[in-house]
């Protein structure tokens, strides 16, 4: 039985909260405070990033398909943001916004858990402008481990059923690398404070290449 969504956004941030303490809070600000311009934000959850962006965002567009998570996400940019904020119910792989309009795609914790990656990146990519970037942390496959990698795949049948199709043996790196982008820079590290099955990730910046 999946957790109901209404669930998980009651607990997200609590479950979430020894990892942000331990380090993915310095990384979201390491990453997102000197993005500019126009930001698409997918997956915004209950808006863990949005304390990051600076008041050089022209506008931020937080995306969350779930309506228990985007009410906490509409708490939190009620609270104060730096720059102007758009709230959408867009999924990642069906994103209504026009081609080549955005600066920055921001996926936090989004592409462990989507239906499809392939599609999700290939929305990233239309809506970004040339050049535009990427900008991603994300859990990951443990292919340096293979103890751990093993246990990753037995476990995944149940772990997507009970958190919201949460996969644990992607390897993500490769997916985006696939769909056309660049990587600026990407760091592998262990996600502190986490399940032990969701430490291995991968943040960094992604620009738009040539397929």
């Amino acid at each position: 039985m999946s957790l109901s969504s209404r669930l998980l956004a009651s607990v997200y941030d609590r479950l979430l909260g020894p990892s942000e303490e331990a380090c993915v809070a310095q990384w979201r600000a390491e990453l997102l405070s000197d993005l500019t311009g126009v930001v698409l934000d997918i997956g915004a959850g209950t808006g863990a990033n949005v304390p990051h962006y600076s008041g050089e965002v022209s506008l931020l567009i937080a995306a969350e398909p779930d309506r228990h998570m985007r009410r906490k996400l509409r708490e939190r940019v009620n609270a104060g943001v730096a720059c102007p904020v758009e709230l959408s119910n867009a999924s990642a792989e069906l994103l209504p916004m026009a081609d080549d309009s955005v600066d920055a795609v921001v996926s936090t914790l989004v592409l462990c858990s989507v239906s499809d990656p392939e599609r999700a990146l290939a929305q990233y990519r239309r809506v970004l402008k040339p050049g535009g970037k990427l900008v991603f942390i994300e859990h990951v496959a443990a292919h340096d481990n293979p103890g751990r990698l093993r246990w990753q795949r037995r476990v995944e049948p149940v772990w997507k059923r009970v958190f919201g199709n949460c996969h644990l043996t992607r390897d993500t790196a490769a997916i985006i690398e696939a769909a056309g982008f660049e990587f600026q820079r990407i760091d592998r590290q262990s996600m502190r404070k986490a399940a032990p099955l969701v430490r291995p990730s991968i943040r960094g910046v992604a620009v738009t290449g040539t397929l």
